[in-house]
């Protein structure tokens, strides 16, 4: 049994709404195995956006133990949340979240300002061009978000999200705003990283089709699990695939 990454123990979260005590989450308590692929669904108001949140360091619970990597952080101040966030964690959102001005390489070094990884200029350029080259991106260095298709400026947001090589990554709606083509090609590549990189993904959707492809479906219900199944991914990587080349990378 590979080890739990994410522990969660009676997780409640309750938002104050003028004088109204609003309960969003209600006793969740799960793991989340290293290397898995996991699918996090629900209608909306379901509870999985503030579950995200509090999983990505972004939100504490109201009560509740929250232990990723063996570290309890549910307690931690949102400095002490930053740090480990800016260590542990890579996110990518369904809006990419890029500077419009700022080129592929330059989105891709820059996390690694906020967390002292003590790499020089030159090394901290070499590590974000492996990235890039490892999301199909090697030959778009110097380009801009403009001058990038939607599937592009998402594979940027993914090589960002895992330029401090974190444990673990959170995908919010990550295919959201792309067509099916251009879906399937990043699910691949987070097949890919999760098979051959061995990288914990759990990813946010309402699409049927994405939670598909993932390993496990946490579905959620009025602030509940409302059920855990897992079963085998609906593949998208070719039989012969090289894991270290992204097909379609030119699209």
């Amino acid at each position: 049994m590979p080890e739990a990454l994410i522990q969660l123990r009676d997780i409640r979260r309750t938002f104050h709404v003028g004088e109204l005590d609003v309960p969003v989450l209600k006793g969740v308590s799960l793991d989340i195995a290293r290397g898995d692929l996991v699918a996090l669904t629900g209608a909306s108001g379901s509870g999985k956006t503030t579950l995200m949140n509090i999983l990505g360091c972004l939100d504490r619970p109201t009560s509740g133990e929250y232990l990723l990597d063996g570290q309890e952080v549910s307690r931690l101040s949102s400095d002490q949340r930053a740090l480990i966030r800016n260590k542990k964690i890579g996110f990518v959102f369904q809006s990419f979240n890029l500077l419009s001005r700022t080129t592929a390489l330059d989105q891709v070094i820059m996390p690694l300002a906020y967390t002292a990884s003590g790499l020089s200029d030159r090394d901290a350029k070499a590590r974000a061009k492996e990235m890039l080259t490892r999301v199909g991106l090697g030959e778009r260095l110097d380009h801009t978000p403009a001058q990038l298709s939607g599937g592009q400026q998402q594979r940027i947001a993914i090589a960002r999200a895992l330029i401090n090589r974190p444990p673990v990554l959170f995908a919010d709606e990550p295919t959201g705003n792309l067509d099916s083509t251009t879906t399937m090609e990043i699910l691949q590549m987070f097949q890919e990283l999760n098979v051959s990189d061995g990288i914990t993904i759990v990813i946010v959707t309402h699409d049927p089709n994405v939670a598909a492809h993932c390993r496990r479906n946490i579905r959620m219900r009025d602030g509940v699990l409302e059920s855990d199944t897992t079963s085998q991914p609906r593949s998208v990587i070719p039989a012969s695939a090289d894991h270290a080349h992204a097909s379609g990378a030119q699209r």
